[in-house]
């Protein structure tokens, strides 16, 4: 099913949150444009959605393990948030952390990013792989598989590693505990990439398979490109110009030179991880969230169960 924006809004119901601007601005991304409006309109209709799966999944959850006759323990609910560098999917994951707290109830909810499974620059330089950061294979996929399992299973903690973006590189040493949540939202370039096949012709499992629900962020290749670009030119006249940033010589640089080096990025790395990798993947989420030029949701597609 898809839906135009002033379709999708007619969809909800008043649902009891609340969100302050204070509270937007500090969820939004540097380049994103959502508004209070976009809030209503598009995310609240989206968060009773996702309320309506969290309820009638953990009522399948309870009556399956008194079917089974087993202990009846709290399975978490699991949210997969896939899209584009750029597109603005972190912003799309920390307002559904914020609103998805404010359901009934006051569920708790975390939110973790595959960056932490990357692996260190140095691995990624001993594989040869340095120059494909991002793409599947630079990830620890078994670590995160782990992590989610773990969390869905009801383990009383389940880690995740440290990543910098001021230097580039994961953090050694440094965790994130994540302590039995009610909801769990997993963003990544490609956590809605499906199970392999192994050496032996059976299905690997992929971390996609515990996920209860998934969004999609999409927008236009060409968009996705102007995006970055204008993200790396004001990276360079912030985050770049920190001493201890990874990218520092590239704020040195003429705008020209800087610029011709984004270009590189996208050109080699970050387009051609797209149209391998993830935009493949897009059919397989629960809901896309369709931009348009100004970063604004013009539709939503819902996948019919």
């Amino acid at each position: 099913m898809r839906a135009d924006r002033l379709v999708w809004s007619k969809l909800s119901s008043a649902l009891p949150v609340d969100l302050t601007e204070e509270t937007l601005r500090r969820i939004r991304s540097r380049l994103d444009t959502i508004d209070m409006t976009t809030v209503r309109e598009v995310y609240l209709p989206l968060t009773e959605l996702i309320n309506h799966y969290v309820e009638n999944t953990g009522r399948l959850y309870s009556r399956t393990h008194d079917f089974l006759r087993l202990p009846v323990g709290r399975t978490p609910f699991v949210i997969g948030v896939a899209g584009s560098v750029a597109v603005g999917k972190s912003t799309t994951s920390r307002l559904l952390r914020e609103l998805l707290a404010q359901l009934p109830g006051r569920p708790r909810v975390e939110m973790v990013t595959t960056d932490g499974f990357l692996f260190p620059n140095a691995e990624l330089e001993r594989r040869g792989i340095m120059d494909r950061k991002g793409f599947p294979e630079s990830y620890d996929r078994q670590g995160l598989l782990r992590f989610v399992m773990d969390v869905k299973s009801g383990a009383p903690e389940a880690v995740v590693p440290v990543y910098s973006h001021l230097q580039y590189d994961i953090e050694p040493s440094r965790f994130t505990t994540v302590r039995q949540p009610d909801i769990l939202i997993v963003e990544g370039l490609n956590v809605l990439q499906p199970a392999r096949r192994r050496p032996d012709g059976s299905m690997a499992l992929a971390v996609s398979d515990f996920f209860d629900f998934t969004v999609y962020v999409d927008a236009d290749e060409d968009l996705l490109r102007r995006w970055y670009l204008e993200r790396f030119r004001r990276l360079r006249e912030t985050a770049f110009r920190d001493p201890r940033s990874f990218f520092t010589r590239y704020a040195q640089l003429d705008e020209p030179d800087a610029l011709a080096y984004a270009e590189r990025i996208w050109d080699t790395i970050n387009g051609p991880n797209l149209t391998e990798n993830i935009l493949p993947t897009r059919g397989r989420a629960t809901t896309i969230l369709r931009k348009g030029a100004d970063h604004d949701i013009e539709w939503i597609r819902i996948r019919k169960v």
